[in-house]
């Protein structure tokens, strides 16, 4: 499945779903870009920023995936959409463990969701968690973010995981990562990339609705 949306001299933006991820491809007259985006770190349910759709991560990020609303036309956009969304979900129930659920409503039930609202501190999250710890998924965390980023960069948050490992039933724990995923401002996004169980840990809800 894929979306090219062009600009008269600004070039153009393809999308294409490949397997768990949305590889995008952005061609300039002077460049051109290659991202991937895991598919289950996304909300399914996209906010209307005209004139483009965004597609948010699960927690508290800036959008991760940016569409020019009815580009090429409205048909394809939305069959688009419609099928990006569902694929979401999917991925994220599979990601998690959780039973496949009925797929998200379509593009013209959700276009005119407004961004979240936080408080003044800029946190919305409760920091409880109600979901069971994979060990074997926060080993594999941390190893991909001491292979992938620069661990100076990130120390609190892979130290807020070594001390989840070791207490995982501990809320302090929990709270921990939260705070340290917080405080990582624009390197959230790289976080969530190459640690999509960081987006299953902290989402609002599990389950997407």
């Amino acid at each position: 499945m894929k979306l090219v949306q062009k600009q008269f001299l600004k070039g153009s933006s393809e999308f294409e779903i490949v397997d768990d991820s949305v590889n995008i491809r952005i061609r300039s007259l002077l460049r051109e870009e290659k991202i991937s985006v895991i598919l289950a770190i996304l909300n399914p349910e996209p906010v209307v920023n005209p004139p483009l759709l965004e597609f948010h991560s699960r927690v508290k990020c800036g959008p991760l995936l940016s569409l020019r609303i009815d580009e090429p036309n409205a048909t394809a956009f939305n069959v688009f959409v419609d099928q990006l969304k569902q694929r979401i979900q999917q991925e994220y129930n599979a990601f998690a463990g959780f039973k496949s659920t009925s797929a998200p409503q379509g593009l013209n039930g959700n276009v005119y969701d407004e961004p979240p609202e936080f408080d003044e501190t800029g946190k919305n999250r409760n920091k409880v968690n109600t979901k069971p710890i994979r060990i074997d998924s926060l080993d594999e965390t941390i190893q991909m973010l001491n292979q992938y980023l620069d661990s100076d960069d990130i120390k609190p948050l892979l130290a807020a995981l070594e001390t989840l490992r070791e207490h995982p039933e501990s809320p302090q724990s929990f709270e921990q990562l939260a705070n340290a995923f917080d405080n990582l401002g624009p390197l959230q996004g790289a976080v969530l990339t190459y640690a999509p169980y960081v987006s299953i840990l902290l989402a609002d809800d599990p389950l997407g609705n």
